[in-house]
Formats: structure tokens, C-alpha cells, sequence
């Protein structure tokens, strides 16, 4: 009886030895009919293709082209669809290569071909193909394809880098702004103004100065610094982020961009891509506001320590944006929403006292405790036989005698507002400074500094009230002069 059992046993595992060697023959042969290859297994043009859909994970997403060559998600007709999303999906199977080809597969499993990651069916109007995405070679980490003709396939480029997508990549977002040139800004917001661009203008005697717009009667300058800025603001607009792709009005409302708190519209210009193109010119519209709860029950920006000082509030808030007539809704942050409230003729004004170089001051007459100094360039006369300076500046005198204006020039550079006023001047002069320029149309800025309080001086320009300035860069200021006419 125990011979019996002996044999049985023996027979078991020549059994298993058997089927062994069988699946090592098989695998070996399977291993052996695995080819390296560049064939271009699939070549499809996108103006072939009427459909496409691929789903992967929870994900599911098909879209169809109509007769007028408009692509459209199947979910809802009304989703702006990405044409150049589509082409960029569909341009991974132009030219499809492998770098593996494995015949006369029997087990799709082996290569997570049963149950793909990912599986993607392209219609055209002779026949629609299936790509399934299985899994990653163990050696090389590529991926696992099949296209349904009996063969699996190893491919270097991987169709799941581009088609592990939401709808929200999807999407055809409205136009950024791009520009060369602007002619008009119109601000309709905390205040409703335009500015206009000019060159060479006779209103101001800054050679930087472009922008204009019409105050108080006159064409008043604007930085031009922070004009370019403002404008490379909203061109910056992330259109990452959409709360409605086809808003309503009752969304419009939910978003407060039924009434916005700010519209900005620039009329601008273009160039082509090459010089025979025509300029193009347009005029691009952006509204932004916070919700209308927001606007409500705005959130804090900043709360007080304990020792009176303001820091950072952890909480912010999301404001949102609209491009022209577009039904399409965009979240922005609060950082973005307070760049672009920043609008006012204030926020874009000019903060420095004096706006002009230097190059064009003819004579400095400065007015100091009851004295008046005043500081030149040299005549070229004067300064003919003397060598030029390192950064071919204009040698200066006060009197006879040649000094470094450098100080004073830094200083003056410093007087900028801390705050804009109309309030007429009550305390006593501190230091008065008239320059007499080359400049036909401004022969002379006169800009006069009144004591305000322990902080600030009360600056004039031309008997204009003009603006708070630190009271700190006015001493600064005196004391460059000091040390030049004192000594």
C-alpha cells in the first residue's frame, strides 16, 4: 500500500515537472516571437476623424464633429470644445510607431490588455479603431498598446501623457490679450476715465510720458511705468480655472458680473506674424468682480496684532472674471482682483515730485530758510577743456566752485508721494526748489514743501497741491544741499 502511495507521489510531480516545462517552452516561445520594430502601426489624418472618446479610471469623455466641422462634447453641445485640443489629441496617432511587436497574442492579461487603463476609439467615416493602454514593461517601462489586430505592442511614447485629461482641459477659453500697441484705455470702475496714448506730447515735459488722460480741463500725465504694468496684468489673466462654461443670467448675478466693480476696455493693435501681414486692431473687454455675497460680507485682507501692527489675514477669496460677451465665467484670486481694482487715476499717476530728468534742468534755485542757492551745469565753454565724466553727466557749480550733484539728484529722486492730497498748505514753508528747464513748453517747475506734521511734509507743484511726502526724504534732501552750500 505504500508502494502505492510512493508511486502516486512520484507521479505527481513528474506531472508538475511536465506541465513545468511546457509553460517555460511556451513562455520561451512566446518571448522569442517578440519582434523589434518602427512600425507605424496606426496613421490617421484629424480631418478624417468625426469622433473621439476615451475613457480611463471614472473618467469618461466623447466628442463628435458636426457638419460644419465644429466639434462638440457629447454630454452637452453647449461646452466650448478646443478644436486645437482635439488636433493635439488626435496628432499622437498622425504617425503611431511601436518599438515592440508580439504576435499571435493568446492572453491579453498578461499585458493588462484584458482590463486597459485606458481605452480610446477614433471614428472616422470607413471604420472606428480601439487603442486600448495596458500596463508598463517590467524592463524598459514602456507601455503595453493594442489596436485589436491579434498583436500587442510596446510604444516609447506613451498615448496616456495626453490623454489622462478632464473636460476642463478641454475647453476652448476665450482669447488672452496680446498686444503691440494700445490707443485707449477706458476705466469704468471706482472712476470712469480714459487714457489715451501719445507720443511726443506737448503736455508733459517727461520723455518717458505716453499716456495721458483729460483732469480737471487738462491732459494729465500717467506713469507709464505702471500703465505698461497694469496692462501686462490683465494679459497675465490665468484662464486655468471656470465656475460656468455657458453662464446664465442668474449666474452672471451669483458671480456680480451683471454689475461688475471694474470693466476695463483697451483698443489695441497687432502685428502679423510677418511684416506683409496687416496690423490688426480690436478692443478687448474684461470685467471683474467679486460674488455678490462677497461684496456683501467682504472677507478681512488684514487684522491687528496686539502691538498695533497689521499682518496678513490666512483668508482669501476668489473673484471672477469675464472676456467681452463670453458665456464663460472665470475664478481668479483676490491677488489678481486687487491688482486690477488698483485703476484710479491715483494708482497710476505719477508719485515722484519732479517727473523729468536732469538732462533738461538748466539751473536749480533752491529757497532755504530765508536763503536762495543756486546750483548749474557748467556751460560748454567752461567745461570744454576738462575731461568728461565716467557716466557723461553734466559737471555742475554752485558759484564758481564745481561740486557733485549726485546726492542732491538721488535725493530729489526720493520725494514721492506717500499719499495724494487737495489739501491747501497751513504750515510753514520748509524748502522751496525751482528748477528752469530747456523745455519750450514747461520753462519752469516750482515745487514748494510745507510742514504738515511730524511724519510728512505737504508737497506743491506749480501752487497745485500735489501730495503727502515723507518728511524724512525732504530732510534728506535739505541736508544734501546743506552739504554743498554750507561748506
Amino acid at each position: 500500500m505504500k508502494r502505492f502511495k510512493r508511486i502516486g507521489i512520484l507521479a505527481g510531480v513528474l506531472a508538475a515537472a511536465c506541465i513545468a516545462t511546457f509553460v517555460a517552452l511556451n513562455i520561451e516561445k512566446q518571448q522569442e516571437e517578440i519582434q523589434n520594430s518602427e512600425e507605424v502601426i496606426l496613421s490617421l489624418e484629424a480631418s478624417d476623424v468625426n469622433s473621439l472618446s476615451w475613457s480611463y479610471d471614472e473618467t469618461s469623455l466623447g466628442f463628435t464633429r458636426d457638419d460644419e466641422d465644429v466639434w462638440y462634447w457629447d454630454d452637452d453641445s453647449a461646452f466650448p470644445v478646443s478644436e486645437e485640443k482635439i488636433n493635439e489629441l488626435l496628432d499622437v496617432f498622425s504617425s503611431f510607431s511601436v518599438s515592440f511587436i508580439i504576435d499571435n497574442v493568446e492572453d491579453y492579461s498578461q499585458y493588462g490588455l484584458e482590463e486597459p487603463t485606458c481605452t480610446i476609439e477614433i471614428g472616422t467615416d470607413d471604420q472606428t479603431y480601439t487603442v486600448k493602454l495596458g500596463d508598463f514593461s517590467t524592463l524598459d517601462q514602456q507601455r503595453y498598446v493594442s489596436i485589436g489586430d491579434g498583436k500587442a505592442y510596446l510604444v516609447s511614447t506613451d498615448p496616456m501623457e495626453s490623454y489622462e485629461i478632464t473636460i476642463e482641459d478641454m475647453i476652448q477659453n476665450d482669447d488672452a490679450f496680446a498686444y503691440n500697441s494700445v490707443s485707449v484705455i477706458n476705466i469704468s470702475g471706482d472712476e470712469e476715465y480714459d487714457i489715451a496714448y501719445k507720443e511726443d506730447s506737448s503736455d508733459t515735459y517727461c520723455a518717458d510720458d505716453v499716456y495721458f488722460t483729460l483732469k480737471d480741463g487738462e491732459n494729465r500725465p500717467l506713469d507709464t511705468t505702471l500703465v505698461s504694468e497694469y496692462l501686462s496684468a490683465i494679459s497675465s489673466m490665468s484662464f486655468d480655472t471656470y465656475v460656468s462654461y455657458n453662464a446664465t443670467d442668474e449666474e452672471m448675478a451669483e458671480y456680480g458680473l451683471d454689475d461688475p466693480e471694474l470693466t476695463v476696455s483697451v483698443d489695441y493693435g497687432i502685428a502679423g506674424e510677418t511684416a506683409e501681414d496687416e496690423y490688426q486692431y480690436g478692443t478687448y473687454t474684461l470685467s471683474i468682480s467679486r460674488s455678490a455675497e462677497e461684496r456683501l460680507n467682504p472677507t478681512e485682507e488684514s487684522e491687528a496684532t496686539e502691538d498695533g501692527t497689521d499682518t496678513e489675514s490666512e483668508d482669501t477669496y476668489s473673484a471672477y472674471v469675464r472676456i467681452g460677451d463670453s458665456k464663460i465665467i472665470y475664478e481668479v484670486s483676490s491677488d489678481y482682483f486687487e491688482t486690477l481694482m488698483a485703476s484710479t487715476y491715483d494708482d497710476l499717476r505719477h508719485k515722484e515730485v519732479y517727473t523729468g530728468s536732469f538732462d533738461i534742468v538748466d539751473s536749480m534755485d533752491i529757497e532755504l530758510e530765508g536763503n536762495t542757492y543756486t546750483l548749474a551745469p557748467k556751460s560748454e565753454e567752461e567745461t570744454e577743456d576738462e575731461e568728461e565724466t565716467e557716466d557723461d553727466t553734466s559737471v555742475w557749480a554752485y558759484g564758481d566752485e564745481e561740486i557733485d550733484i549726485s546726492d542732491i539728484q538721488s535725493a530729489m529722486n526720493n520725494l514721492t508721494a506717500s499719499e495724494f492730497t487737495n489739501e491747501e498748505p497751513e504750515g510753514e514753508q520748509e524748502v522751496k526748489i525751482t528748477l528752469n528747464l530747456t523745455d519750450e513748453n514747461f520753462p519752469q517747475v516750482e515745487i514748494v514743501f510745507y510742514r504738515y506734521d511730524g511724519t510728512n511734509c505737504l508737497a506743491t507743484v506749480d501752487g497745485e497741491s500735489f501730495a503727502l511726502v515723507s518728511r524724512s526724504s525732504v530732510v534728506d534732501f535739505i541736508e544734501a544741499v546743506n552739504a554743498i552750500v554750507l561748506n
